[in-house]
């Protein structure tokens, strides 16, 4: 769980801060950072540590963040933060790209409320000390459902057909022409199509197993396909080598994998090279990112 994950993190880390005795009374505290200066406490044994800061520069849900006692720690909550405003222990996001200088020195511990960490830095979080954590899984019903959404709109040209009527009912025809016009949306039925997932993580696997209980015919492929998520997908599953093999045949493919930056990574996966083996007629259906 990321956020006892984040609790841990800020309770048995060492922050980036050297602290020296300089006498019997007075401990002077200096920050990694030039910007922080120097600061005196005061008397150790008078010394009462103040609340942990969260911050978070997205609306996290509140069932989530009610996880942190507010004994212990303190929460800015989505509008209340601005970039650089608080000198927080603890980030959490979702879709913000937070840069490098936006993490103060003070920060123990990055969550992505989410399952992809493309919009945070890494690799320089790493070089700093900074664990960063996500929540893969946490959304993947979210999603599954919206690819099965998709895979309706996409099969029955629904969207087409709600324009028209919408255009039809303000000249003041629709009654009269629903039924005779309803015959240019048929579409095609998803019982028996073949719907290839690419990526078989949480949100896939569960995309494979509520197409198959549709009547869909599902192929699949993940070079890194865990056992949890094996152990979740439909037994008729074919699975195949490759990209280009998973979705020869396919009439829906769905991508679900992960965006991942520089050599090796997954950026522009979904190439000419891909399409080249899709068929005439197959829908897409990308609700990863963009950028694949």
């Amino acid at each position: 769980m990321v956020l006892g994950s984040v609790a841990k993190s800020l309770a048995t880390k060492g922050s980036r801060t050297q602290v020296s005795k300089v006498s019997s009374s007075v401990v002077v505290a200096r920050a990694s950072s030039s910007e922080a200066g120097w600061k005196t406490f005061g008397a150790v044994k008078n010394y009462k540590p103040g609340k942990f800061q969260i911050q978070t520069f997205n609306k996290i849900s509140p069932v989530g963040l009610g996880n942190f006692n507010e004994d212990k720690y303190q929460v800015k909550k989505g509008e209340e933060s601005t970039p650089g405003s608080e000198q927080a222990h603890a980030i959490m996001l979702r879709s913000y790209k937070i840069k490098e200088e936006e993490v103060h020195p003070a920060v123990r511990a990055i969550a992505r409320c989410g399952a992809g960490t493309n919009n945070i830095p890494v690799a320089r979080m790493t070089e700093l000390g900074i664990p960063v954590f996500n929540t893969p899984g946490a959304n993947a019903n979210a999603v599954k459902e919206l690819v099965l959404c998709g895979l309706l709109l996409g099969s029955r040209r629904v969207i087409d057909g709600i324009n028209h009527m919408t255009d039809l009912g303000k000249q003041g025809l629709a009654k009269e022409r629903v039924e005779k016009d309803k015959a240019m949306f048929g579409g095609r039925e998803l019982k028996g199509k073949t719907l290839a997932v690419i990526g078989l993580g949480h949100i896939g696997a569960a995309t494979a197993r509520d197409a198959a209980a549709l009547g869909m015919n599902i192929t699949g492929y993940d070079p890194g396909l865990s056992i949890n998520s094996a152990l979740m997908l439909p037994r008729n599953i074919s699975l195949e080598d490759s990209i280009s093999a998973a979705i020869a045949d396919a009439d829906y493919i769905s991508i679900n994998i992960p965006y991942i930056k520089g050599e090796g990574g997954t950026h522009g996966i979904i190439g000419k090279d891909v399409i080249s083996h899709f068929k005439s007629d197959a829908v897409l259906l990308n609700f990863a990112r963009g950028e694949l």
